[in-house]
């Protein structure tokens, strides 16, 4: 499927999609949160591979900035809730937009994986990725240096919680103690301890999980809140690695581990 003649047919796609979300939230929605910056370099989309990845019709594979949607399933597994949904929908918005879309690379432009990196607008200026944030299709993430939207990407995450769509329907949030895979998770628990090293700061929730902070992106933090967080209830997200398959699990040691990768990634219970 290539350019304007293969996106032809995902509006039909779109049409399906529709009877889920309706164009006026969308309209509503998309001028509410992260209007374009200015004219973009307009690239043509040769398809949706999921809800936050794309590939262009030059090759290109472009990885949406702060945006991570349900993963569809792979080698035997399930697609996980709104996987699916949220590629129809990201269909659907590059449909509507001509199959089309403007890019604004991110300041760190690949990733480890050689994908672009950046925020992606529909042909009337609104972020996708927002829009996408805001009908509860996916989560914020924030890396840094690629996080100068933060802030309107959380309003739209925001938005789409407190109203109970897609994902936040029924809450996501584990409990650090019911972590069991690796994998992207949205986490709570009380902080049991907190320890600075050379290794950065390590935050543990109730032996379960550790939160670590690496001295690289260590200054994007306030340190002495981060030492203050023992005893409080929290709620984190990020990629869980599980440190026993690694071989560097020491007797004590939480199994799993979540990288804290900017301060949008922590937040403390009200």
């Amino acid at each position: 499927m290539g350019g304007r003649s293969g996106f032809s047919m995902l509006m039909k796609k779109a049409s399906l999609v529709g009877a889920f979300f309706v164009s006026a939230i969308w309209l509503s929605v998309a001028q509410a949160f992260c209007p374009a910056p200015g004219a973009l370099t307009s690239v043509a989309v040769q398809r949706v591979v999921d809800g936050d990845t794309l590939r262009l019709v030059d090759g290109r594979s472009v990885r949406m900035i702060g945006l991570n949607t349900p993963e569809l399933g792979k080698k035997g597994r399930s697609d996980e809730p709104f996987a699916v949904a949220a590629r129809k929908r990201l269909e659907a918005l590059v449909a509507a937009s001509d199959g089309r879309v403007g890019l604004l690379p991110g300041k760190e432009s690949q990733d480890h994986y050689g994908r672009t990196l950046a925020h992606v607008y529909s042909a009337d200026g609104a972020n996708l990725e927002a829009q996408m944030l805001a009908e509860g299709l996916g989560f914020l993430v924030a890396i840094a240096p690629n996080v100068d939207l933060v802030g309107c990407q959380q309003a739209a995450e925001r938005s789409a919680r407190q109203a109970g769509l897609g994902v936040w329907r029924q809450s996501p949030v584990l409990k650090a103690d019911q972590i069991s895979a690796s994998g992207f998770a949205v986490l709570s628990g009380r902080v049991s301890k907190v320890q600075r090293n050379r290794g950065g700061v390590w935050i543990e929730l109730q032996e379960s999980v550790v939160l670590r902070v690496a001295p690289n992106v260590l200054a994007r933090f306030d340190a002495a809140s981060l030492e203050r967080l023992k005893g409080k209830q929290i709620e984190a997200r990020g990629w869980v690695l599980d440190r026993s398959r690694r071989g560097g699990l020491k007797d004590g040691q939480a199994r799993w581990m979540l990288p804290l990768t900017d301060p949008a990634m922590l937040e403390v219970a009200q």
